[in-house]
């Protein structure tokens, strides 16, 4: 029974690392987009201290806060980043990105903010 359950947790374990990997987002390229599109609400270090987002009310939450980064699903992202705040339940004014930015960029940019929380 240890043994099965060993052989479980390392299946598992190696599993979401060659998942990690396989996803190919890159932080580098993800941050590129974020300062392109996002950094105007959001700030550039997602603070959400930007030009435009710093007079938003409600004031836009803080993408470093670790606790807060890390309460945020995956697939909500998505959905906020390719259809807009609108779709998740979040401000009209956050635009749709999933005519400007392809699956890749989407995952890229998911990386940047989750490299925010750390």
């Amino acid at each position: 029974m240890k043994m099965t359950l060993s052989a479980l947790v390392l299946a598992l374990t190696v599993g979401a690392l060659f998942l990690g990997l396989a996803s190919g987002a890159d932080v580098a390229k993800g941050k590129a987009a974020f300062q392109q599109y996002c950094a105007s609400c959001h700030g550039a270090a997602g603070k959400g201290d930007g030009p435009m987002g710093a007079s938003m009310k409600p004031k836009l939450k803080d993408l470093s806060d670790k606790a807060y980064n890390g309460s945020l699903k995956e697939d909500y992202l998505v959905k906020l980043i390719k259809d807009g705040g609108q779709a998740a339940g979040k401000s009209p004014m956050m635009p749709k990105m999933g005519g400007v930015l392809k699956d890749g960029d989407v995952a890229d940019v998911i990386a940047y903010i989750r490299s925010l929380g750390k």
